[in-house]
């Protein structure tokens, strides 16, 4: 019987955070260095570490210590909605940019809920 194991890959929400970190810092990379050394330190911190923190929560062994790191990525995604906000009324990004980066936002905190409710309900320590 093969058994499928679940990868950090096979993560929703991972998936979508890491994509969107790195269109992020495509973006900030061009920036002027006022602009890099304030909002866009902290924009691309703030997103980074959405997938960060899924990624550290999925290597930890307890249910406990993984959904503790789930929920500090739902508090970075809500930092990285202000940053984008402030970028958007700085304007360091486009009308275009700002939709796709918002839209994304959108989509994590129902996918990080699943995987918190997943790991409630699979894990059994």
């Amino acid at each position: 019987m093969n058994k499928k194991y679940l990868m950090l890959n096979d993560i929703d929400a991972y998936r979508i955070a890491f994509r969107l970190s790195n269109y992020i810092w495509d973006i900030v990379a061009k920036w002027d260095y006022l602009a890099r050394d304030t909002v866009g330190k902290q924009f691309v911190r703030s997103v980074d570490s959405i997938s960060a923190n899924i990624a550290e929560g999925f290597g930890r062994h307890t249910k406990k210590d993984k959904i503790k790191f789930y929920r500090y990525s739902n508090g970075s995604l809500k930092e990285s909605y202000d940053w984008n906000e402030k970028s958007k009324v700085r304007n360091l990004i486009s009308e275009e940019e700002y939709n796709h980066i918002f839209e994304e936002l959108q989509k994590l905190p129902k996918t990080i809920n699943q995987l918190i409710n997943f790991t409630n309900e699979r894990l059994s320590i």
